[in-house]
């Protein structure tokens, strides 16, 4: 794919190579994907915030893993933003589309105006999972909270479990074109320094807040100095350039990057979607006795679930859960 190619970047992951500093990277822009993933809920403005850069995290690192592999970001703390968790699933084959989906939990009295959405979270941690399917363990990285934001402990956690040096660069928020409605967009870039081995051969838990390591650990003279050159001419980015419509990805690194030898590959497009069904969450339901089936069955004679990502309203009749059912599951369900 060559650097002008015109192609629609809403909702993209462009994956690039800086082939004369040894980094490679990736550009993301979200627009209908955010907006979906946002609407769902009716959040505070600082929990909007952070759902849309755990999003744009979620949509950078997942284009790494392969296909039909999942990838899970968490970040719990002990404050007012108790849980945000984001889900990437792969495409299924070459040519099809990955899917994102993003939800909080969160307690609305305990929100402290005028202070950062990161400062919401507390203490805590940042994980990573990713999930090879079925018949295999999934693979968890671990860090601390730590930073003033939710980038930076992505960043922590890529020198931690990965030890790769790894840099975000991100911007978010509501915008309006001319004669269109007001919706969210995102856009952001990623670098890494190129491993030395597969990225995700093995993801171990991190060390915690002692002996955290640096960036002059992970690399030699040469590399570091490659390395600071990538990051400082990201520092000139501005966030318009980042967010988009105006600017394509390819344009963007030409700009920032074009003595570095900036080579790009085939971009990859992303939407909304949620993996619920009414099976899984009968399947959820099976571990309990009939007992338990009662105490959760409504007056109306029903049991209800709702599916905190995408919304999906579900209804049962209590005589099919569990793992006492005494009914198959009929037409009830919806």
């Amino acid at each position: 794919m060559s650097i002008g190619s015109q192609i629609a970047w809403d909702d993209t992951v462009l994956p690039f190579q800086l082939d004369l500093s040894d980094v490679r990277g990736r550009v993301a822009r979200l627009d209908g994907v955010l907006d979906q993933i946002l609407r769902q809920h009716d959040y505070p403005a600082q929990i909007e915030a952070l759902v849309a850069e755990m999003a744009l995290l979620t949509a950078l690192i997942g284009q790494t893993v392969k296909l039909r592999w999942k990838l899970s970001l968490q970040v719990r703390g002990d404050g007012a933003a108790r849980l945000i968790a984001t889900d990437y699933y792969a495409p299924q084959k070459e040519g099809e589309i990955g899917r994102i989906r993003a939800w909080a939990s969160y307690d609305e009295d305990r929100l402290v105006p005028g202070q950062s959405p990161f400062s919401q979270i507390g203490k805590g941690y940042f994980a990573i999972l990713i999930d090879q399917g079925q018949g295999t363990t999934p693979y968890q990285g671990i860090t601390p909270i730590a930073g003033a934001s939710l980038s930076a402990c992505a960043e922590t956690y890529f020198a931690q479990s990965e030890q790769l040096p790894t840099r975000f660069e991100l911007t978010f928020g509501k915008s309006q074109m001319p004669g269109q409605p007001a919706g969210w967009r995102a856009g952001g870039v990623m670098l890494q320094h190129m491993p030395k081995a597969s990225p995700f051969a093995k993801v171990e838990e991190a060390s915690g807040e002692e002996g955290l390591l640096a960036v002059q650990d992970l690399l030699s003279d040469d590399e570091h100095e490659n390395w600071n050159r990538a990051n400082i001419l990201l520092d000139t980015v501005e966030q318009l350039e980042l967010i988009g419509p105006t600017v394509q990805p390819t344009d963007l690194l030409v700009r920032l990057f074009h003595e570095e030898g900036p080579r790009v590959y085939d971009p990859q497009p992303v939407k909304f979607g949620c993996s619920c069904s009414s099976e899984r969450v009968r399947q959820s339901l099976s571990i309990y006795s009939a007992k338990d089936i009662r105490h959760m069955t409504t007056p109306e004679g029903i049991v209800t679930a709702d599916c905190q990502f995408c919304g999906a309203h579900y209804q049962f009749d209590p005589r099919t859960l569990g793992f006492e059912a005494t009914e198959k599951p009929g037409d009830e369900d919806e």
